[in-house]
């Protein structure tokens, strides 16, 4: 760009030109900068992505290590046949992790390779599925021409039965212009795979509602007409878990909105890395109560039983917990989070006493409780108001008495008694247990996320333990959506098969249309 000569300009030329100079300047310093935090932020995104790919990268090593090393061979047939899978399928989700890591990079990477995939046997039942631009005249006005298509084939299952989708995408091209319109591909939750959502739906609820182990399902469809590794329905397993905690994660939310939460845990066994045996590990379950509008539970699977596991889950969350009286809660109490006791654990106490000696105390102490239970029975339909005034009348003096004589009782019992152990255990947890007087949302007792809890239990005798920390994470995931599912009156596979055929087109801000009590069928 040329300048004037600035011997010929005049005292206001001068001081016009200066301060364009001076402008252009500050503008191209301003363009630096931002080009410089562009870079900055680039290179903070590519450190955090290669940091991420060696972290999952070594997982996935230690995990094939697991699988393939001299332990796994000390382990018996059925051990050994969980393992593969619960590797497998975690070597799945670690997958699924990178390429959405890689997708998300701004780097080249080299193209990934396709797997040649085995036809389906042409013996199977077809459902042709069409895809055609909604529009055949091109843009210069002309009509296209249909030149050819596109086939892609799915595999579907419904009980007993396989089907496959047949899918043509016809390709339409203008003569004059030679512009080529074609439908685009459907979005997946597996992107390019063979199964359908309703396939996928069935192997999910089938492994985690029903605790069928995969090899146990592959057994299955081969009597179906069709074989299906383990190893496939594994990775199927994983890539489905890494889709759906999106979900999980707004059911967490969802349920740390409300300001009464029920909280409980299970052991469950979880197969220690390089060790022929199993350690202890844990579901912790949270729900919310049976008056709120929202049925919903969430599970967090952790290594141990520690109450950080608690504190870390519930973060910043102040409300009134329901739980019983393990120390891993009391930490949260007094920093916005209020204790609310359990009454069945008091009367279990009672039970338990009266079921072997048949104390007469323990049985007056048990007409009491039912009593108390009683009133509940009759508050269950009315709303959080009328319950608080009627557990005031009724429950409250019914409360002060059994209170006065519970002390009174301790007085005449040893210490160190069976009989004075439950007794203890009610006057020192005495506000806990009372504070549902005061509040008609506050449930009598934490009957109700026992109750959730409960699949945990049942699953424990088929698939044995957890097989890492990664697989026990997934499986809270995928068992709290299904959970929650059923406390809404839902089928699991309608919905699970619904949802993951709409998730990978759902926007972030609109995820919370997918959760159980707000899902409506498209």
């Amino acid at each position: 760009m040329s300048h004037p000569d600035v011997s010929q300009l005049n005292a206001e030329q001068l001081r016009a030109l200066t301060a364009s100079l001076f402008s252009r300047l500050a503008e191209q310093e301003k363009t630096l900068q931002q080009r410089t935090e562009r870079n900055d932020s680039l290179t903070h995104r590519v450190s955090y992505l290669e940091t991420l790919n060696k972290k999952l990268t070594h997982e996935m090593a230690l995990l094939k290590r697991h699988r393939f090393g001299k332990h796994s061979e000390q382990l018996n047939v059925l051990q050994r046949t969980l393992l593969e899978d619960i590797v497998d399928a975690d070597v799945g989700g670690i997958e699924a992790e990178l390429e959405a890591a890689q997708a998300d990079s701004l780097s080249q990477s080299r193209p990934k390779q396709q797997p040649k995939r085995v036809p389906l046997p042409p013996e199977l039942p077809r459902r042709l599925i069409e895809h055609e631009p909604d529009n055949t005249h091109c843009q210069c006005g002309c009509q296209l021409q249909r030149i050819g298509e596109d086939i892609s084939e799915k595999l579907d299952y419904t009980p007993g039965e396989f089907t496959v989708e047949r899918h043509v995408r016809g390709k339409w091209v203008c003569k004059d212009c030679e512009t080529l319109v074609q439908a685009p591909v459907p979005a997946h939750v597996i992107d390019k795979g063979l199964p359908t959502t309703g396939l996928l739906a069935q192997v999910l609820v089938a492994k985690y509602a029903d605790h069928l182990p995969l090899y146990r399902q592959e057994w299955i469809f081969e009597r179906a007409g069709l074989g299906i590794p383990r190893s496939t329905l594994a990775e199927w397993v994983g890539r489905c878990g890494v889709a759906l905690q999106p979900l999980a994660d707004a059911l967490r939310e969802t349920i740390l909105s409300h300001p009464v939460v029920h909280a409980d845990e299970t052991p469950v066994p979880m197969l220690s890395p390089g060790k022929k045996k199993t350690h202890r590990a844990y579901i912790w379950a949270y729900c919310t109560t049976p008056y709120a509008q929202t049925r919903a539970v969430v599970y967090d699977f952790a290594p141990s039983r520690a109450g950080e596991h608690a504190r870390t889950f519930l973060g910043d969350w102040q409300g009134r917990l329901v739980c019983d009286d393990y120390s891993g809660y009391k930490a949260g109490f007094g920093r916005g989070v209020t204790e609310i006791g359990c009454l069945a654990h008091a009367r279990r106490k009672f039970f338990e006493l009266h079921a072997t000696n048949k104390s007469t105390l323990a049985a007056s102490a048990l007409e009491t409780i039912g009593q108390l239970y009683e009133i509940e029975r009759q508050a269950r339909e009315l709303d959080d108001g009328q319950r608080c005034l009627l557990r005031q009348q009724r429950a409250g003096p019914l409360l002060e008495n059994f209170h006065a004589w519970l002390l009174a009782q301790r007085q005449k019992v040893p210490d160190g008694s069976a009989t004075a152990r439950a007794i203890d255990y009610s006057l020192k947890r005495w506000r806990a247990l009372t504070r549902y007087l005061d509040d008609g949302a506050v449930p009598i007792d934490n009957n109700w996320v026992e109750n959730q809890i409960r699949p945990w239990a049942l699953g424990r005798s088929n698939w044995l333990f957890a097989g890492s920390l990664r697989s026990g994470q997934r499986a809270a995931a995928v068992m709290s959506l299904i959970q929650s599912a059923r406390m809404n009156r839902l089928d699991p596979y309608t919905y699970l098969k619904d949802v993951m055929a709409r998730l990978p087109t759902q926007k972030a801000s609109r995820i919370n249309e997918l959760l159980p009590h707000n899902w409506q069928p498209e």
